[in-house]
């Protein structure tokens, strides 16, 4: 027998001689689903009807505005060549079987699926093939859309369509376009009665010309050149362009977006080492959101997993910003520190080796500097250049691993400690990175573990801020103590808490000018361009003065051309010094290009990056309520109604006041990247007036995986799991043998590299699309992974099998239900099994649905004939889960309508009414008796019932009783006197 075997002998796939004409088959399972799911597509059975416009149900109507929705969705699948395992669907048939629960509760459900269709292993695939990226993603849709559609997945297909189509293209790069047409004015009033806001440019351009509004060095707005107006307007944009350390990735020829980049410094696709490099690139200015980004998660139903993953990842933390003059300098240096109470510690600084004041250093050193600060270098300049380039040679991960090393070099400035007047020595050294904070820090040892050894290893002083123990051996001092030395003529913490220290430097700092109270981020603005060919292309044009220029909606989409090849011209994966090249550049007379925008035809040169490919995924579930909003007289992505109607806090669903999507299912994977991005677009979206919704995704549920065995031979190689036999031994052991050898089992997740694929289509051919939902749904909490076992799928099928033999009969077809009335016992099992079904298909514990149905299914397999009610409710209970064969037994039934829309069994309250429960007598502990009694009977009867007992009245030997403990109806303890 093989371990991933995904056929059996006990379930042919085709009727035999001498086999029952009507036995449900993995053959006769197949041919019901695929007449059912052609059936469901003739109909329309799954066509969601919006209040308004083309979209409407199977019969042509509309939806009552009144009507209460529930929008369900899955996380957008990227098709991949390699098609689906079984592991990929889980998530889907979950988001099916509550998409059907709820139609048949009365919900008019959307559900619908597109495709994530832009994305690197197309291109990487073209780079290698030179066959364009469109017809591998097509193929590869098509492929993946024939094995959804063989689940049986209840989708609006009018609604599919994936982030290569040209109108998804034109909305994608028309949302661009608000945001580059848009600035955060933290003062302004949201619709939420919030303060914050994004904000047409051209209301900040009107406040400059009134003159409510000056520019930072003071300047009346007509006093600025258009080129300057145009500096001060780019600089607050929320779409931008700037000149900044980015994440290069040579490996990949382009840059990446800090939470593409794995904790070891690596890329995430490819595993290719990252580098630290300025680069001129677009942002996204989603730091101007993070505080809401934050808060706004009190307001969504999401596992608090993933609400810490992103309150992490923002990184809020509250300290000052203090001001360091530098000697000679022409701009002070300014530190972010969460521990301004040590500022009289600091007795050194550090800038990142990319900090603009080593633009210019002194001609030589300071007096006195330490032979051991220089680097054996002759001047600041040299040394200066030297550490620059042995850091731009290391990934950001390198550069914080080698921090213990404890590398560095003196830059020749000095800066004046503001609390006490003292020249501090500025060093660089490569653990300072310039994307966080501000790129420098104030050293204080004293308090510093990091700090110590830069310290101890430069020679430089420690001073103490915080009074250390009794016993203290020496090093920095982290724990808690009253402030000591810090105080100056104007200020004293001394004998102060941290906390009140804190709190007063803060306010000495504002009033002196030198620094000021803040709030920081971990969280950066999201690099946003891509040096690749198989993404949207930027909706900009530059002209002479390099300047970005949007183009008009009227002409959008911005489409992509050919290119004589896709491969990035630099690819050296360990070459931190290459430097990117797009393919788009490739391609002259797209990039040099005659428009008219406004002031008469002028040559312009296109922007040649690409946006990522999470753009399309920033926003596509707005896609699904408006699909064919597209053609000239389109001027937003999703009609207002319709948004309302859909996600709007107000929309009769299950969303809470901040309105979105109803459930969203997928992995927690994309906690960081997908979610806070599209979070962030869905608020400027907001803010803009295009959604009703704060938030995009109300409910989150984060499904487990499926897993499975792999196995590994002497050499280290996976081998086929398929092909391994499992032999037990005498004594319950078990080795795995492939090809007459000795293999080694593993368990992890499902992966072609692994070779352990079971893919779906195996699992239609040997079983039919029923059992492989039912076992999905059975192995166990959604939440939680689970193992994958072939042999186990058998025990779906079982249960399938005596549901169809409870309605049919295998050797005739013939409807074999009976209309007489249910008996009493058999009502109470219906009904108990009503009530508790729904109860767990209300809170997608499917699995739990299933064992009870199971339940229910074999007390109806031990009458001589199921009563029709019985049989119809266990039929309509079944088919969110198992909805072909439903759909069938319904049909044979007498049904003319699909059961999609009939209501969902209600339980008859009388019959959830024990008649008896059994109660246990007990003497001192120990059980002397039982009886059956009614669930409401009194303390005072069953007292007297248990002292009747006979048991009871033989253990008590005629000993007087002393107390009697009584919980009604289940037990009485009688205590006997000694």
């Amino acid at each position: 027998m093989t371990t991933q075997d995904a056929t059996h002998a006990q379930t042919p796939s085709s009727t035999g001689p001498g086999e029952p004409s009507q036995r449900y088959t993995a053959a006769l399972a197949g041919e019901i689903e695929l007449r059912w799911q052609e059936r469901w597509a003739e109909r329309g059975t799954f066509h969601a009807a919006n209040p308004t416009g083309p979209l409407t149900d199977g019969k042509g109507r509309n939806a009552d505005p009144s009507s209460p929705s529930f929008f369900v969705m899955d996380m957008f699948p990227y098709p991949s060549g390699a098609g689906l395992h079984v592991g990929h669907p889980l998530g889907y048939i979950a988001t099916d079987v509550v998409g059907r629960f709820r139609r048949m509760s009365g919900d008019n459900v959307l559900h619908a699926l597109g495709y994530d269709a832009f994305g690197l292993p197309a291109e990487q695939f073209a780079v290698q093939t030179g066959q364009h990226p469109r017809i591998t993603t097509e193929a590869n849709i098509a492929n993946m859309s024939r094995q959804l559609r063989r689940l049986g997945l209840a989708h609006d297909d009018r609604r599919s369509f994936a982030t290569t189509d040209s109108e998804f293209v034109r909305w994608t790069q028309w949302i661009f376009l608000k945001m580059f047409n848009s600035w955060y004015d933290v003062d302004a009033v949201r619709p939420d009665g919030g303060t914050g806001r994004a904000r047409p440019i051209g209301e900040l351009e009107a406040e400059y010309a009134a003159g409510t509004r000056t520019a930072s060095d003071g300047r009346a707005w007509a006093e600025l050149t258009s080129a300057e107006q145009r500096e001060v307007i780019n600089d607050q944009r929320l779409a931008y362009v700037s000149n900044a350390p980015v994440n290069w990735c040579p490996g990949l020829g382009t840059v990446l977006a800090n939470e593409e980049v794995t904790s070891d410094g690596r890329s995430e696709r490819g595993n290719f080492p990252v580098f630290q490099r300025n680069l001129r690139q677009w942002n996204m200015r989603i730091t101007a959101y993070a505080d809401r980004l934050v808060d706004d998660l009190e307001g969504i139903d999401w596992p608090d997993k993933v609400k810490a993953m992103q309150r992490n990842w923002i990184g809020r933390s509250e300290g000052a910003h203090v001001v360091f003059d530098v000697v000679g300098g022409r701009e002070p240096v300014t530190v972010f520190t969460t521990r301004p109470d040590t500022l009289f510690g600091a007795t050194f600084m550090v800038v990142s080796p990319e900090h603009p004041l080593l633009d210019e250093v002194p001609a030589e050193w300071p007096d006195g500097t330490s032979d051991a600060w220089t680097g054996e270098h002759a001047t600041p300049a040299d040394a200066v250049a030297a550490y620059r380039a042995m850091a731009a040679a290391k990934t950001a991960v390198e550069r914080q691993a080698d921090a213990g090393k404890k590398t560095g070099v003196f830059t020749g400035h000095l800066a004046t400690n503001p609390a006490n007047g003292q020249l501090l020595p500025v060093f660089t050294a490569d653990y300072v990175l310039m994307g966080y904070g501000t790129g420098a820090i104030m050293a204080v040892p004293g308090g510093d573990e990091r700090d110590f050894a830069f310290a101890e290893a430069f020679g430089l002083p420690v001073v103490y801020t915080v009074a250390t123990p009794e016993g203290f051996e020496g090093g920095a001092w982290t724990g808690d103590g009253a402030i000591v030395g810090s105080a100056n003529d104007e200020v004293s913490l001394d004998g102060l808490s941290v906390a009140e220290a804190k709190s007063r430097m803060i306010e000495w700092l504002e009033s002196k000018g030198y620094g000021s109270g803040t709030i920081t981020y971990r969280l950066r603005d999201w690099l946003f361009s891509r040096q690749r060919y198989w993404g949207e292309p930027f909706p900009i044009v530059y002209g002479d003065d390099d300047q970005p220029i949007a183009l008009t909606e009227a002409m959008l989409p911005v489409d992509l051309p050919d290119v004589p090849d896709y491969s990035p011209r630099t690819y050296a994966p360990d070459d931190a010094d290459s430097s990117p090249e797009p393919p788009l550049g490739r391609n002259d007379d797209w990039v040099t290009v005659t428009l008219d925008l406004g002031d008469g035809p002028r040559e312009y040169r296109r922007e040649t990056n690409t946006m990522p490919n999470w753009a399309g995924s920033c926003w596509y579930y707005l896609r699904y309520l408006d699909p064919h909003n597209d053609g000239p007289s389109a001027t937003v992505p999703v009609d207002a109604s319709l948004d309302e109607y859909w996600m709007g806090p107000n929309h009769n669903s299950t969303a809470g006041a901040a309105g979105g999507v109803d459930l969203y299912v997928g992995g927690v994977e994309h906690a960081v990247l997908h979610l806070l991005y599209a979070r962030f677009w869905h608020k400027v979206l907001f803010d803009l007036g295009y959604v009703s919704s704060v938030e995009p995704f109300h409910k989150l549920f984060n499904q487990g995986y499926v897993q499975a065995y792999a196995f590994v031979d002497a050499r280290g190689a996976y081998v086929p799991a398929d092909e391994v036999e499992e032999i037990t031994a005498g004594d319950g052991s078990s080795m795995y043998v492939w090809n007459g050898e000795s293999v080694t089992r593993e368990y992890g997740k499902m992966g072609k590299s692994l070779k352990n694929v079971v893919t779906p289509d195996d699992m239609y051919e040997a079983y039919g699309a029923d059992t492989f939902r039912v076992y999905e749904m059975s192995m166990g909490p959604l939440d939680v992974s689970r193992p994958w076992d072939t042999r186990a799928v058998v025990g779906s099928q079982r249960f399938l099998q005596r549901l169809w033999r409870n309605v049919v009969s295998e050797e005739t077809g013939e409807l074999t239900v009976t209309d007489e009335p249910a008996s009493d016992e058999t009502l109470r099992h219906v009904h108990r099994a009503i009530a508790d079904v729904r109860v767990e298909m209300e809170n997608m514990r499917t699995n739990t649905a299933i064992a009870k149905l199971i339940t229910l299914n074999n007390h109806l397999t031990t009458l001589e004939a199921v009563p029709r009610e019985a049989a119809e409710a266990i039929v309509l209970m079944t088919a969110p889960v198992a909805p072909h064969i439903a759909e069938e037994l319904w049909e044979r039934l007498g049904h003319d309508e699909s059961l999609t829309y009939e209501p969902f069994p209600v339980a008859d309250e009388q019959y959830l009414v024990q008649d008896s429960v059994t109660c246990v007598f007990q003497v001192q502990g120990k059980v002397r008796g039982r009886a059956d009694v009614p669930p409401a009977i009194s303390e005072a009867d069953l007292e007297a019932l248990a002292l009747a007992d006979p048991g009871v009245q033989r253990a008590l030997d005629g000993r007087a009783v002393m107390k009697v403990i009584t919980r009604a109806p289940k037990l009485v303890n009688i205590v006997p006197a000694k």
